[in-house]
């Protein structure tokens, strides 16, 4: 069981930082097989057009967080990216190392993440998870996001659960 009284350093990092690169690789092995199914019954056209939604252009993110424990361990990630929609940024790529997790550093990036989001002058974060991945979307429940329809870049991808919060 995760320490609930640990400190978590959170730092800003390049995008293409080591540990925030090895953090976002564990999550795409975690949560891609969820989702693997969900490829089966579309066509070519369609299965490009999710993948080109959920892929993420380098230059259009505007802050990469890491979170490591006592020992300097990187256990967080999450980012903000531009997606171009006026006074709103995007949460991206929000994971917690499980051995980490129920310790309160998820808390820590999303409100790193408002912090750096009202710095950059951003009124509202919004955000888009799977229908498969209950506990960000109980995790984003219980911080104060609230839902929203399906915006895009993510029309094609029915399953998906977009949220916002206001951060002004």
């Amino acid at each position: 069981m995760p320490d609930p009284t640990a400190l978590w350093t959170i730092e800003t990092v390049p995008w293409d930082d080591e540990r925030a690169a090895a953090l976002r690789d564990a999550m795409d092995a975690e949560v891609s097989p969820r989702y693997a199914d969900r490829l089966d019954d579309i066509s070519d056209e369609q299965a490009e057009r999710i993948g080109a939604a959920l892929g993420i252009d380098p230059d259009s993110i505007v802050a990469t967080i890491v979170a490591t424990d006592a020992d300097a361990r990187p256990v967080g990630h999450a980012a903000l990216r531009d997606l171009g929609l006026s006074g709103a940024l995007e949460v991206k790529r929000v994971f917690v190392d499980p051995g980490a997790r129920g310790s309160g550093v998820s808390r820590a990036l999303m409100a790193e993440l408002e912090r750096i989001a009202v710095a950059e002058g951003a009124g509202r974060l919004i955000l888009q998870t799977g229908d498969r991945q209950p506990d960000a979307i109980a995790l984003y429940e219980k911080i104060g996001y609230t839902r929203i329809p399906i915006y895009p870049p993510y029309l094609d991808i029915s399953f998906s659960h977009c949220f916002e919060k206001s951060v002004a």
